[in-house]
């Protein structure tokens, strides 16, 4: 689980081929519903892929009221999700999430508390959920995350420029802010419930990988809608595309809504038999979640013990 891929450095605006991207939204229907109908794993092999699920989570608190008490027990909770029964039961010698991901005023208490455990610290910026700041606050602010310790940073896109194809101005935005993040990850997150069609997540999610994100996330998970298989479809084969023709390997985040075993076993098949592999590690695919790893934690305690346990048993920070 050591891999690492570099920063993407982006490639020049092709507005060429944006324009021959299309959506086939009869054919993402059938193979949504394929994923639906018929992916599923039982015994040791669920307990496998939820275990690479919580490898893949980005363990999230982004409330008005989250506290430096809150992020120190998040902390813990990253750097040990499973109990210690389990752990020993399941054969694990050590396990921890992907990421801890948290608001710019938490980014030194979460990099303070993770230090020396390999956890990076993501940050959501950029005038998250609505993005509505000026630029220079948005660069500022992520100038300032990363000089505490962010390693990713979670930017939000204006999403009128979407909606009105201007592109180029998209384009120079995402450019922007992957100059501001230096040496950090860029995690584009295109609030996907927001962008009314398939086709304008299809081109959003070209123009920030030109622009140079490193990853690809559908949601803030404060829309009315968040991640969907439908979108999640989309947005990998674009993934795909893009790295066919370039060479570059650009990660996927779907966050918001997910919050069951079952959904992200849904979710890795699909990376899995769309991409491969090799985007079954954190540091290509991240789930965006806070309440799904209660779950996982039931699911897998039921694995050992063949018994589901109250969700209070497993309580998050």
């Amino acid at each position: 689980m050591a891999t690492s891929t570099p920063l993407n450095p982006g490639t020049p605006l092709d507005l060429a081929r944006l324009r021959e991207v299309r959506v086939n939204q009869p054919a993402v229907a059938r193979r949504v519903a394929g994923l639906n109908g018929s992916r599923s794993v039982k015994k040791e092999y669920q307990a496998a892929w939820l275990v690479r699920a919580i490898q893949c989570m980005d363990l999230t608190t982004l409330a008005g009221d989250d506290t430096p008490g809150r992020v120190r027990r998040l902390a813990a909770k990253a750097r040990r999700p499973l109990r210690g029964d389990l752990m020993e039961a399941l054969g694990l010698e050590q396990l921890h999430v992907g990421a801890v991901c948290v608001y710019h005023e938490m980014v030194a208490e979460a990099v303070a508390h993770l230090a020396g455990s390999g956890i990076p610290v993501a940050v959501v910026s950029t005038g998250f959920p609505a993005g509505l700041t000026p630029m220079e606050t948005k660069l500022r602010e992520i100038e300032l995350s990363v000089a505490a310790g962010a390693a990713e940073v979670d930017i939000v896109i204006s999403r009128r420029l979407a909606l009105t194809h201007d592109w180029a101005a998209l384009y120079d935005e995402i450019k922007a802010f992957r100059a501001a993040c230096g040496p950090a990850h860029l995690k584009a997150i295109l609030a996907t419930g927001e962008l009314q069609t398939l086709e304008n997540v299809a081109r959003a999610s070209w123009v920030a990988m030109m622009a140079g994100a490193d990853f690809i996330k559908t949601s803030t998970g404060k829309e009315s809608v968040n991640a969907t298989l439908d979108v999640s479809l989309v947005m990998v084969r674009a993934l795909r595309e893009f790295c066919a023709e370039t060479g570059q390997l650009v990660g996927y985040k779907p966050a918001g809504g997910i919050s069951t075993a079952r959904a992200a076993t849904q979710y890795l098949a699909l990376m899995k038999e769309e991409l491969g592999n090799r985007w079954l590690a954190p540091d290509l695919f991240r789930f965006g979640a806070s309440s799904l790893l209660t779950d996982i934690e039931r699911q897998l305690e039921h694995h050992v013990t063949g018994h589901y346990s109250a969700a209070h048993r497993h309580a998050m920070p």
